[in-house]
């Protein structure tokens, strides 16, 4: 860990005070706590509606703790320690974390109890996995490989350490995981025998179902996934195998998981942020899932010179890409519709006859949260139209 105490002692010292405290270190820090302030941003910035957020990060723990199971939410979707601590606060068991980078960046916030929910397989990674781990109250990371687990486990052999590994399961997604059955046995049997490493459990995470449009369907598909987690806890029990911890779930299959009574910690994590892919899946019962878009993208129009035309602030380095344009939530001329303009600028298009104001604030759903609040620094949390605190984002950029 002596390498990356430069970086850890900064982060530390950026979280010891509210920006509130130290609004010289903001673009927008003037602004802090002034009604009115939230349409003179400098844009384009990302914003968070704090009602918005508070409602939805109750919601779901209230809904974890209804149906008894663990929320440890994903902080690849917000980055922010901040954040990491609310929802601590508010009863999550720990956090999960996609890349040691950002689970370093959460620890060197206090940050204590972490699942890190990709592989760890250099050496060089590997050795700053195992000093997180001694600095960390319970840092777990996952394995899917017979020489990922062979060199780990070496690895804290000579570091003196034990190291809690869940045995990462495909779901038919492919991305990484065993698929269910002899060979994920035999590795569960490697994990158990080595002296090192200790088995804590499973995870199981159908990242390719969390959007599947119909409630129906992904009902249906996220179901078998879950009995096929649950039939191989049974073989692991057989083989006289622990498996203390089951992790899996998402924002799109949160109500639908926690009923087969399988998984014990659901990974969680748009739904604090929500955006145009989760509000257009069909929910399990009304007109939308019962989460509030609550993350949006300010922008502003800075030419306007053709009718039906407006030109923004905000393009494709503003926006995630790989959707569809950000549907617009507020501002502009009624009926408009976004279109990215260049890798700096936005568009505005309409259909009738209507007045644009030169400077005039947009705000815009992100079409995709988690790679949108990857391109900024900072959340500018908002009540209102008043500036109410802005969250640094510290782990942006932490990909390694």
């Amino acid at each position: 860990m002596e390498q990356h105490a430069p970086y850890l002692e900064q982060a530390r010292r950026r979280l010891r005070a509210p920006a509130s405290e130290r609004p010289e270190e903001y673009l927008n820090g003037s602004l802090l706590g002034q009604r009115g302030a939230v349409d003179e941003l400098a844009t384009p910035a990302l914003v968070l509606d704090l009602e918005r957020f508070e409602r939805n990060l109750k919601h779901m723990q209230d809904h974890c703790t209804a149906a008894a199971i663990g929320l440890r939410p994903h902080a690849k979707t917000h980055k922010c320690p901040v954040i990491a601590h609310r929802q601590l606060a508010a009863g999550a068991v720990g956090i999960c974390c996609a890349k040691l980078g950002e689970a370093e960046t959460m620890l060197a916030a206090g940050i204590g109890r972490i699942l890190l929910t990709s592989p760890v397989v250099t050496a060089a990674a590997i050795t700053r996995l195992l000093a997180a781990a001694a600095a960390a109250d319970e840092l777990l990371v996952v394995v899917d490989n017979p020489s990922n687990i062979a060199q780990l486990n070496e690895a804290a052999l000579a570091a003196g350490q034990v190291q809690d590994v869940l045995l990462d399961l495909d779901p038919g997604l492919h991305r990484t995981g065993i698929e269910p059955g002899p060979d994920a046995l035999s590795l569960a049997q490697q994990i158990d025998r080595s002296s090192n490493l200790k088995l804590r459990g499973l995870q199981m995470y159908a990242g390719h179902l969390q959007h599947v449009h119909s409630f129906a369907e992904r009902d249906e598909r996220s179901s078998k996934v879950m009995a096929v987690l649950a039939e191989f806890r049974r073989t692991m029990a057989a083989a006289g195998l622990p498996c203390e911890i089951l992790s899996g779930g998402g924002t799109g299959t949160f109500d639908i998981d926690p009923r087969a009574r399988v998984l014990n910690e659901l990974q969680a994590g748009s739904y604090l942020f929500m955006d145009r892919q989760y509000n257009v899946l069909e929910p399990r019962s009304g007109t939308q899932l019962p989460f509030f878009t609550a993350l949006f993208v300010q922008t502003r129009i800075v030419s306007c010179n053709r009718a039906g035309l407006a030109t923004t602030d905000a393009g494709l380095k503003a926006f995630a890409t790989d959707d569809e344009a950000p549907p617009i939530h507020e501002g502009g001329p009624q009926g408009s519709q976004y279109f990215f303009f260049g890798d700096e600028q936005g568009g505005l298009r309409w259909q009738h006859d209507a007045p644009v104001r030169l400077g005039e604030p947009v705000r815009a759903v992100t079409p995709h949260c988690d790679p949108t609040v990857n391109l900024y620094d900072d959340l500018h949390v908002i009540r209102g139209d008043e500036l109410v605190d802005i969250w640094p984002i510290d782990a942006r950029g932490r990909g390694a």
